[in-house]
């Protein structure tokens, strides 16, 4: 399936305008492209589904491939992932969480990006019937425990203090697996 089996995965999860992208670039400008790769769900089911143009018709279609097979977005996303630190930035169901524990059991570390509903509306979030309350917005709402949430409201001095929390999470799961591996601190 891949030509590098990964030892750390970081399944994040969070609601739209929450900043994952920009937590997820933040951990792999750090960690290094070489040792990292950003890997998103939602890239292989918008390719899938180009001949379409609408999120709502994509969310039922991707529903509709995920009934028939729950790790069918999964598998195409790590099909080229060659770095041992997989960030997977979009996770947005328990069956994706699921497959990926599953898949690489122990590797995974569970991440929640949280901003508040003014925050978000500031970076242009509106509430939208048929996204912001379908599965793939709520489905991890409940029934996830969560290794690390990170608040990420705009305050550069919290979001710094628990982007190092995070990062010292996977050195020290590195350091167990024996694995070299250098954080840039900023």
């Amino acid at each position: 399936m891949t030509s590098t089996q990964p030892r750390t995965i970081l399944l994040f999860s969070g609601k739209r305008k929450s900043g994952k992208d920009y937590v997820t670039d933040l951990i792999q400008k750090r960690l290094t492209a070489e040792m990292c790769c950003i890997l998103r769900l939602s890239a292989p089911l918008k390719h899938q589904f180009a001949k379409e143009s609408y999120r709502a018709d994509m969310i039922r279609w991707g529903e509709m491939k995920r009934q028939q097979d729950s790790g069918f977005f999964c598998r195409l996303a790590i099909k080229h992932a060659t770095q041992p630190i997989w960030i997977i930035s979009d996770c947005r169901r328990l069956s994706d969480v699921q497959w990926f524990r599953e898949e690489f059991s122990g590797k995974c570390v569970c991440v929640r990006v949280e901003a508040s509903e003014q925050t978000r509306s500031q970076r242009g979030w509106r509430f939208t019937t048929g996204i912001d309350d379908a599965e793939s917005e709520c489905g991890l709402d409940e029934g996830v425990k969560f290794d690390c949430i990170i608040r990420n409201d705009g305050a550069d001095d919290i979001l710094e203090k628990q982007l190092e929390d995070l990062l010292s999470l996977i050195k020290s799961r590195e350091k167990n697996s024996n694995a070299q591996i250098n954080i840039k601190l900023e």
